[in-house]
């Protein structure tokens, strides 16, 4: 939220600094995220003064150019190559002097340089209105009157606004601070606080008066439980158009753009104070009659962004006596608009109901300044103030006249909540004892009414806009806000309690394989567990009928709960290729929902992602793509650091992956990975190789909570390697020979590891050469040539026999 900081001492008449009262405003939980400086004219007109042309002549080389002579207050006058049409002796212009930076409408830079144009010199610029941000008019330069003095600067003569605009983080309880009013009233309890008492100054209403009655527009709420009040009153004999400088200077500064008179006068009232409002062209209105009320589901509706849009049967719409003309609180429509022929309104101020225009916004994927505030809820009794100060305004910039009397259907008036605060709960919650007189002040300042005081408490009555106060907690933290948390003493005491927890404790095992990654290169990411439902198409492993879709989506990007973790994961391996990091080694531990007939199922999982090269390229390393293999090596590293030593590997057949693996122990999957799809990665907008591993991370903590840790002395006597090169069928895997190997000598042989694998030149077709190497240890003796030698052999006779393998 934005807020104007000129705009803001129009209610609350403070000499605080922009950067005093940012800090006050965050104390009293309005976060000032950032303070911008705002101008009407970009650069302020700094180096543009007033000059009067001396003389005006042909340029000798130009058709179009003329030099001139300008007297701009200095030493001497400047010679200006000047190509408008209308310049000419005797006037004074605006001229921007050598160094003067410039802007144009799209906000990007220019400075003036002295330098020659055809030939002549040229020193500054007679400028034109859109050169200066003043206009758009580009016919010719700005004649000034010709009583202005010679070098006055420009900055003096026009209206420039230079404001500060906070950026509020205005969390959504604070409905009440969605405008300058709400802003001033915190600012000024605050003030209070620091025993500076400030006066409210809000606008008034009192020249409101019914010239005629002569434009009768009647309303019926049919729907009286959506629209618990609402006003209305015509106005006529209006003008359409542009708005004064004034109150463009206040929309520009917190980010709208001014459309019309009428238009921009009811968002000023908005951001004013707090209140949409609405009007409609009152010619536009059939049958002088405006309904409020729902209209059959799937009724058409275009609203005014052109878009035709489905009403669901819930929607609230303001009609006439034909059609819809607006979905209330949320957009107007087409047809029924202001526009520079209208000239008579039906100008609406309304209370709607909030859980109301908050499902409907949803539903249409609507989110405008009006449904931001009816759907976090309005003050209902500012609704007829508002209505009036709107209209004052809207006759102050269009004319015309009050035609009608105000309508105001408010049958069931919204009650103040009453609160009873106790003063030892007060002090438990806060920790601390405020003084009573203190806590009076506070709450007083915040417009809640102290109705009785007695030794143990107040009986306290909360204005209505006040819709978050609602209880006797809220009552205290209100109290905490303005007194400020900065002012509560810190306990030099500290409290702790010692718990004995498990070693098997979820987070306890996630730190140690976490940890364990990150030594090896990795970055842990954090995703959104809500997703798109658009994934579903990616894969047939997930299921519509399994999604669980959120009531009150944020986006539709954003809609149901995760069914994996692979697309939230490819989602950062898109983001961070795009901005040149291709080299990537991620990790997640994350959880996958899914929502069945009988149940709904939270699962967790670890999902790990490579791609790119394995490490960076330098001098002394080329630079390798990470692998399938690479990622098998860490996944098998990751299952016996958590004591899982023995499974099975299986290939893995579904549609994520192009080629992939299964680890599994019993009937317990531990782990899928490979190679995902191109498909997929292209959805992404992907082009390299990514490889993904998933973990059944609650089957793998099952395990191992019935795992014992193993450990045996290091052994005092050394081990042998001796290797083999076995010439070998195409089909024969290394799983294979290291089966055979272990089964062959079970108590000597430690260790089985291929280290090369040739294939081409030189080997007879359809055969392959693997190099292997096997480690032998007796821990009780030293190994004699005799006990390997037989070894060996017996392991050649087993591979010779069971793979048809040949030594090379």
């Amino acid at each position: 939220m934005k807020i104007s900081y000129n705009w803001l001492k129009q209610f609350i008449k403070t000499d605080w600094t922009p950067e005093q009262t940012s800090e006050l405003l965050t104390d009293l939980g309005l976060e000032v995220e950032g303070v911008e400086a705002y101008q009407s004219v970009k650069g302020g007109l700094e180096g543009v003064v007033v000059g009067k042309v001396l003389t005006c002549i042909k340029h000798p080389n130009a058709d179009k150019l003329k030099v001139t002579t300008v007297d701009v207050g200095g030493e001497a006058p400047l010679q200006i190559v000047c190509g408008a049409p209308n310049v000419t002796t005797g006037q004074k212009v605006p001229v921007a002097t050598i160094g003067t930076t410039l802007y144009t409408e799209e906000g990007e830079s220019w400075t003036i340089k002295k330098g020659k144009i055809r030939g002549e010199e040229s020193s500054g610029m007679i400028c034109a209105e859109d050169e200066l941000g003043l206009g758009k008019s580009h016919d010719g330069i700005m004649v000034l009157e010709d009583k202005i003095k010679v070098g006055t600067l420009a900055a003096d003569i026009f209206d420039i606004e230079n404001d500060q605009v906070f950026e509020i983080g205005l969390t959504p309880n604070r409905a009440d601070a969605m405008s300058h009013l709400g802003t001033a009233r915190d600012l000024k309890a605050g003030l209070v606080q620091k025993d500076i008492n400030l006066e409210l100054i809000t606008p008034s209403v009192s020249a409101f008066n019914i010239e005629n009655r002569t434009l009768k527009i009647d309303v019926d709420v049919i729907n009286k439980a959506l629209a618990p009040r609402y006003c209305g009153v015509t106005i006529s004999g209006l003008k359409v158009t542009e708005s004064p400088a004034w109150l463009q200077h206040r929309l520009k500064a917190i980010g709208l753009s001014p459309i019309n008179n009428i238009v921009d006068a009811t968002n000023y009232v908005l951001h004013d104070l707090g209140q949409p409002l609405h009007a409609f062209d009152a010619v536009k209105i059939s049958g002088n009659k405006v309904e409020v009320k729902t209209l059959k589901a799937g009724t058409k509706f275009v609203t005014l962004d052109g878009v035709e849009r489905k009403l669901h049967e819930d929607d609230l719409m303001i009609c006439d006596a034909e059609k819809p003309m607006c979905i209330a609180g949320v957009f107007g429509g087409i047809d029924s608009g202001v526009t520079e022929s209208t000239t008579s309104i039906f100008l609406e101020s309304a209370y709607f109901n909030p859980v109301s225009i908050r499902k409907t916004a949803k539903r249409h994927a609507l989110n405008t300044d009006a449904s931001f505030r009816f759907e976090r809820g309005i003050d209902p009794n500012i609704t007829e103030y508002a209505l009036k100060r709107a209209a004052l305004l809207i006759q102050e910039l269009a004319g015309g006249e009050i035609t009608s009397d105000i309508i105001d259907l408010y049958p069931k008036k919204i009650k103040d909540f009453e609160v009873r605060l106790s003063f030892e709960n007060a002090k438990n919650l806060i920790g601390e004892e405020i003084p009573r007189e203190t806590i009076k002040r506070i709450l007083t300042s915040l417009d809640i009414k102290v109705n009785n005081v007695t030794e143990t408490g107040l009986g306290l009555t909360i204005p209505a806009y006040r819709n978050d106060v609602q209880r006797e907690a809220d009552v205290i933290e209100e109290i905490l806000r303005v007194y400020g948390y900065n002012n509560i003493k810190t306990s030099e005491k500290l409290n702790a309690s010692i718990s004995k927890t498990s070693r098997f404790e979820d987070y306890k095992i996630q730190n140690i394989i976490g940890n364990q990654l990150v030594s090896q290169g990795f970055f842990e990411i954090l995703s959104n567990s809500f997703t798109t439902s658009d994934y579903l198409a990616l894969s047939e492993q997930l299921k519509e009928e399994h999604n669980i879709t959120m009531l009150n989506p944020l986006s539709n990007d954003l809609s149901v709960l995760r069914q994996s973790l692979l697309f939230s994961g490819l989602e950062a391996v898109s983001f961070n290729i795009n901005r040149k990091r291709s080299d990537l080694k991620l990790f997640e531990f994350g959880k996958t929902y899914h929502g069945y007939a009988d149940k709904r199922e939270e699962l967790n999982h670890l999902s790990v992602f490579i791609t790119g090269n394995q490490a960076s390229e330098n001098w002394h390393n080329t630079s390798k793509n990470s692998d399938f293999f690479l990622m098998k090596g860490l996944l098998v590293s990751i299952l016996e650091r958590m004591g899982i030593s023995r499974f099975n590997e299986s290939p893995i057949s579904n549609d994520l992956f192009a080629e992939g693996l299964t680890f599994g122990l019993g009937k317990n999957k531990l782990v899928d990975f490979g190679i995902v799809k191109k498909p997929i990665l292209k959805h992404f907008d992907i082009s390299q190789e990514v490889i993904f591993a998933d973990f059944n991370w609650d089957a793998i903590l099952n395990i191992i909570k019935h795992t014992n840790i193993k450990f045996k002395p290091i052994p005092k006597y050394p081990e042998v390697r001796r290797d083999f090169a076995l010439l070998l069928d195409d089909h024969v895997t290394f799983e294979s020979i290291y089966k055979i190997a272990k089964q062959s000598e079970k108590q000597l042989l430690k260790g089985v590891n291929l280290f090369d694998v040739y294939q081409g030149k030189n080997l007879p077709k359809g055969k392959k050469s693997y190099a292997v190497s096997f480690t032998l240890q007796d821990e009780n003796k030293t190994l004699t040539d005799k006990q390997i030698d037989k070894i060996m052999s017996k392991l050649q006779v087993n591979f010779e026999k069971q793979l048809g393998a040949e030594l090379r």
